[in-house]
Protein backbone atom coordinates (compact mmCIF):
# COMPACT_ATOMS: atom_id res chain seq x y z
CA UNK A 1 0.00 0.00 0.00
CA UNK A 2 2.87 2.42 0.68
CA UNK A 3 4.02 2.14 -2.96
CA UNK A 4 0.58 3.31 -4.12
CA UNK A 5 0.65 6.17 -1.67
CA UNK A 6 4.11 7.25 -2.88
CA UNK A 7 2.97 7.25 -6.51
CA UNK A 8 0.02 9.49 -5.66
CA UNK A 9 2.33 11.93 -3.87
CA UNK A 10 4.91 12.14 -6.67
CA UNK A 11 5.01 15.49 -8.40
CA UNK A 12 5.80 16.49 -11.95
CA UNK A 13 8.35 19.30 -12.14
CA UNK A 14 7.61 22.21 -14.42
CA UNK A 15 10.83 24.15 -14.92
CA UNK A 16 11.29 26.91 -17.50
CA UNK A 17 13.47 29.95 -18.11
CA UNK A 18 12.53 32.99 -20.18
CA UNK A 19 14.48 35.85 -21.69
CA UNK A 20 11.82 38.41 -20.84
CA UNK A 21 8.55 38.91 -19.05
CA UNK A 22 6.79 39.27 -22.43
CA UNK A 23 8.17 35.92 -23.64
CA UNK A 24 7.00 34.36 -20.37
CA UNK A 25 3.44 35.60 -20.91
CA UNK A 26 3.38 34.93 -24.66
CA UNK A 27 5.00 31.50 -24.68
CA UNK A 28 4.20 29.89 -21.36
CA UNK A 29 1.61 31.34 -19.01
CA UNK A 30 -1.76 32.96 -19.60
CA UNK A 31 -4.35 34.02 -17.07
CA UNK A 32 -1.73 34.54 -14.34
CA UNK A 33 -3.31 35.43 -11.01
CA UNK A 34 -2.41 35.34 -7.34
CA UNK A 35 -4.08 31.93 -7.05
CA UNK A 36 -2.85 30.17 -10.21
CA UNK A 37 -2.20 30.23 -13.94
CA UNK A 38 -2.88 28.51 -17.22
CA UNK A 39 0.40 26.91 -18.32
CA UNK A 40 0.86 26.07 -21.98
CA UNK A 41 2.33 22.61 -22.56
CA UNK A 42 2.58 20.13 -25.42
CA UNK A 43 1.50 17.27 -23.14
CA UNK A 44 -1.32 18.31 -20.79
CA UNK A 45 -1.27 16.57 -17.42
CA UNK A 46 -4.31 14.90 -15.84
CA UNK A 47 -6.48 16.85 -13.40
CA UNK A 48 -5.27 16.24 -9.85
CA UNK A 49 -1.58 15.99 -10.81
CA UNK A 50 0.65 17.70 -8.24
CA UNK A 51 3.35 19.84 -9.84
CA UNK A 52 6.56 21.44 -8.61
CA UNK A 53 6.74 24.87 -10.18
CA UNK A 54 10.05 26.51 -10.95
CA UNK A 55 10.25 29.20 -13.55
CA UNK A 56 12.59 32.11 -14.03
CA UNK A 57 11.82 35.26 -15.96
CA UNK A 58 13.82 38.40 -16.62
CA UNK A 59 11.73 41.29 -15.35
CA UNK A 60 13.77 44.16 -13.90
CA UNK A 61 16.11 41.53 -12.51
CA UNK A 62 16.06 37.75 -12.74
CA UNK A 63 12.83 36.71 -11.01
CA UNK A 64 12.11 33.14 -9.91
CA UNK A 65 8.77 31.63 -8.96
CA UNK A 66 8.93 28.41 -6.97
CA UNK A 67 6.18 26.46 -5.35
CA UNK A 68 3.73 23.64 -5.58
CA UNK A 69 0.52 23.50 -7.54
CA UNK A 70 -2.23 21.16 -8.59
CA UNK A 71 -3.71 20.71 -12.05
CA UNK A 72 -7.39 21.68 -11.91
CA UNK A 73 -8.03 21.81 -15.68
CA UNK A 74 -6.46 20.01 -18.62
CA UNK A 75 -7.17 20.80 -22.26
CA UNK A 76 -5.85 20.03 -25.71
CA UNK A 77 -6.93 23.11 -27.72
CA UNK A 78 -4.88 25.10 -26.95
CA UNK A 79 -2.84 22.48 -25.11
CA UNK A 80 -2.15 23.24 -21.48
CA UNK A 81 -3.19 22.97 -17.87
CA UNK A 82 -4.87 25.20 -15.34
CA UNK A 83 -2.81 25.07 -12.15
CA UNK A 84 -3.85 26.39 -8.77
CA UNK A 85 -0.95 27.40 -6.53
CA UNK A 86 -1.08 25.40 -3.30
CA UNK A 87 2.27 26.59 -1.90
CA UNK A 88 4.44 29.52 -2.93
CA UNK A 89 7.49 30.86 -1.17
CA UNK A 90 6.94 34.40 0.19
CA UNK A 91 9.47 35.62 -2.39
CA UNK A 92 7.53 33.91 -5.19
CA UNK A 93 4.26 35.48 -4.06
CA UNK A 94 5.99 38.88 -4.17
CA UNK A 95 7.31 38.14 -7.70
CA UNK A 96 3.79 37.32 -8.88
CA UNK A 97 2.52 40.57 -7.34
CA UNK A 98 5.20 42.52 -9.27
CA UNK A 99 4.44 40.64 -12.50
CA UNK A 100 0.72 41.33 -12.13
CA UNK A 101 1.40 45.00 -11.38
CA UNK A 102 3.56 45.30 -14.52
CA UNK A 103 0.99 43.47 -16.62
CA UNK A 104 -1.71 45.88 -15.39
CA UNK A 105 0.52 48.81 -16.33
CA UNK A 106 0.97 47.56 -19.92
Amino acid sequence: MSDDKRRVEERVTINQEFESFDAFIDEYVTNLSRSGAFIKTKSPLPVGTKVNLHFTVLHEDMETVEGVGEVVRSQHDPPGVGVVFTELTPESAAVIERLLARRGAS
